[in-house]
């Protein structure tokens, strides 16, 4: 649903030092950087960005706003949290369980050097169960008895037993 979204800071290469370890800690590398305005991150493709703000004025965090990064395991998790934190970043919810926002989140919730709020979540989704089998399976043509092969050869239509022959002739 989304192309990309963009945070403000004040000085992208030293947000970059930041944004380098905390999103590395995720499996993500930066894509494209336009020093020193801007520079994105993702994988492949530019989907997070760091940046002056257009109007070159002060940047500031939105109220109630915060990106939430894709994590692979808890360990990446907890890697993220530690990184923001090594990072100058501020603890702003240790990495563990969040049961407010479903049975399966896990997330840690940090604020950048630059006041904005990002978070590291794994979201597990129970896998579906397979389909309980049924009883009567058909035999792999190599392990039928020689009955069900005689079976299967008489089931053949007059027609092609009698092109058959005509070929063997």
């Amino acid at each position: 649903m989304l192309h990309h979204v963009s945070v403000g800071v004040r000085d992208v290469a030293s947000a970059a030092e930041f944004y380098d370890a905390v999103l590395g800690a995720l499996g993500y590398k930066r894509t494209a950087q336009y020093l020193p305005y801007a520079i994105a991150y993702g994988e492949g493709i530019s989907e997070f960005w760091i940046q002056l703000p257009h109007d070159r004025d002060a940047p500031s965090p939105g109220n109630g706003a915060h990106v939430g990064f894709s994590a692979r395991s808890r360990d990446a998790v907890h890697r993220f949290h530690k990184a923001a934190l090594a990072g100058g970043g501020t603890d702003d919810g240790a990495p563990g369980p969040r049961p407010d926002y479903g049975p399966d989140y896990y997330g840690a919730f940090v604020r950048d050097p630059f006041g904005n709020k990002v978070e590291a979540t794994l979201h597990v989704v129970a896998k579906k169960k397979a389909a309980p089998r049924t009883k009567a399976r058909a035999k792999p043509a190599a392990r039928r008895s020689v009955k069900a092969k005689a079976k299967t050869k008489s089931r053949r239509s007059p027609a092609k037993s009698v092109k058959r022959k005509a070929k063997r002739r």
